[in-house]
């Protein structure tokens, strides 16, 4: 009886679809993509092999070189074929922890919560030092310190970050915020940058402390509660210099050493920080598979999310969610023996943390040059690109990035899937994410509207990014979404609408 039903809501919603529908093979399709994902979901199992069992997967790391391998593995089993890792190009060293600890020792004993900073050394043993509390707000400042800190553990003067919330960490999207979604204008989106003053005192201030061969940095992360998100400068470059050792640690210990400290009470404390750089392979590397397409098999329906995260857990929801459901769409559409007219290619990026590295060298090898808008023969081949990279929580429709055309066509898809959350089509975009590098050079990119969770409170680059933060309903639910739209895509007459060519960057004021 359910799935009659189904399968009429489906014609239904083909038939509303128009063109998209072929004599209620639509229908028929689909309702085999929503048996095999939502009731014969392999997402879980996926997800469990690319955080428990490959670990942190950090750029150029061990761990992301094992997620890979997994990945391509797994792609080659379900019958994907030109499956690999593709270089993109020269990214840098890899690195990673191989052991730490740190704890204050007087006036009494506490273990220290922290991670540390990403390409960073460690401390070449166990080191046990007073602590010193750096008062400077400029390059001036420091003058007085010098000569006076070699091996000891500093800490810049630094206020809490942020206030204690009393708000729920995790959230949905309300049904009065989906609608304030759909009704909205278009938006560039984007993420925030560090202010040029302050990134030069930072930058000044990290020279100033290996000059001085201090023994160990502490700085304070954001978050509470015992969250430490954690970061990493640019010293993966193969030139880059080696910085001091650095520990992130959480608000609350940074500062309780600080108060203590400021008291005039004398804190020492240990530590032993072991990490490792990788540089026998500086070149960046995508996962790249492929479901063959038929009668326009020269034509790209491309899907993708980034594999690599940081360090102080194991990525779950930035972004091995994101990986996982892609890989899952796959999986889908190949077990369903769906034989798609345009070719379908999946990609998970390396490196998007350090800056998109990995989807933008692979647009620029493959499709064309954003800074000139010189553009390669297949850059026209590509029908669209969907992406997804906004946390574990459920699709809830999908961005347009101000393509107008190309709303009520996504409006039309996400009809069956109203009873699970999926109906909400805006043309805002959302900024940050590998979509923008497609985006840029005129290639239909797209990311999907996804319920946050405790993506932006807890989990985005922390410490708490862990498995047990994924909800396997909301996984499968997305899978299930994106298999429905490459599907769709794939079979269209036509390719998917275009905006005006954008310009060339480097002539954008």
């Amino acid at each position: 009886m359910k799935q009659k039903l189904l399968y009429t809501l489906l014609l239904a919603a083909g038939t509303i679809s128009g063109a998209f529908a072929q004599n209620g093979s639509d229908a028929q399709m689909l309702a085999r993509i929503r048996e095999e994902g939502m009731s014969h979901s392999k997402v879980m199992q996926t997800a469990f092999n690319l955080t428990d069992v490959s670990g942190p997967r950090l750029a150029n790391s061990p761990g992301l070189k094992r997620a890979q391998d997994w990945a391509v593995n797994a792609l080659k089993t379900w019958g994907i074929v030109n499956t690999k890792r593709e270089p993109w190009g020269k990214f840098g060293k890899g690195w990673e922890v191989q052991k730490y600890y740190a704890a204050i020792t007087a006036p009494y004993y506490h273990a220290v919560i922290a991670i540390p900073k990403a390409w960073t050394p460690g401390t070449s043993g166990p080191i046990s030092a007073d602590v010193v509390v750096i008062k400077a707000d400029s390059v001036v400042d420091l003058a007085r310190y010098k000569g006076k800190l070699k091996g000891k553990i500093v800490m810049l003067d630094t206020k809490p970050l942020e206030e204690r919330s009393f708000k729920a960490d995790a959230s949905r999207y309300t049904d009065a915020e989906l609608t304030e979604l759909a009704a909205a204008a278009p938006s560039a989106g984007g993420r925030p940058r560090t202010a040029g003053n302050l990134l030069s005192f930072r930058t000044a201030l990290n020279k100033f402390y290996t000059e001085e061969g201090v023994g160990l940095v502490l700085s304070q992360s954001r978050g509470t509660d015992g969250t430490v998100f954690t970061s990493g400068g640019t010293a993966y470059a193969d030139t880059a210099k080696t910085p001091a050792p650095e520990l992130e640690t959480s608000s609350e210990d940074f500062q309780r050493i600080l108060r203590l400290v400021n008291a005039g009470v004398p804190v020492k404390m240990e530590a032993d920080v072991k990490t490792q750089f990788f540089s026998n392979d500086l070149q960046g590397y995508n996962v790249v598979g492929e479901l063959e397409g038929s009668d326009r098999k020269n034509e790209l329906v491309i899907i993708g999310g980034h594999l690599d995260s940081w360090h102080a857990a194991t990525g779950a929801t930035d972004n091995a969610a994101g990986s996982a459901v892609m890989l899952e769409a796959m999986r889908i559409l190949k077990r369903v023996g769906f034989k798609p007219r345009r070719t379908i290619r999946v990609v998970l990026w390396s490196s998007e943390e350090q800056g998109l590295h990995g989807s933008r060298n692979y647009v620029l090898n493959h499709f064309g040059d954003p800074k000139t808008m010189v553009l390669k023969p297949e850059q026209a081949k590509v029908s669209a690109y969907y992406n997804l990279d906004n946390g574990a929580g459920k699709i809830r429709g999908i961005y347009t990035q101000g393509n107008d055309a190309i709303g009520p066509i996504f409006k039309s898809w996400l009809e069956p899937f109203k009873d699970l959350g999926a109906a909400t089509v805006t043309v805002r975009n959302t900024g940050g994410t590998d979509h923008l590098a497609f985006d840029a050079i005129g290639i239909p990119g797209f990311q999907f509207i996804q319920d946050g969770l405790d993506y932006g409170s807890r989990t985005h680059h922390s410490n708490q990014d862990t498995y047990d933060r994924l909800n396997e309903d909301d996984l499968k639910q997305a899978a299930t979404v994106v298999a429905a739209f490459v599907y769709y895509t794939s079979q269209r007459d036509e390719m998917m609408p275009r905006k005006e060519l954008p310009k060339p960057a480097a002539v954008k004021n």
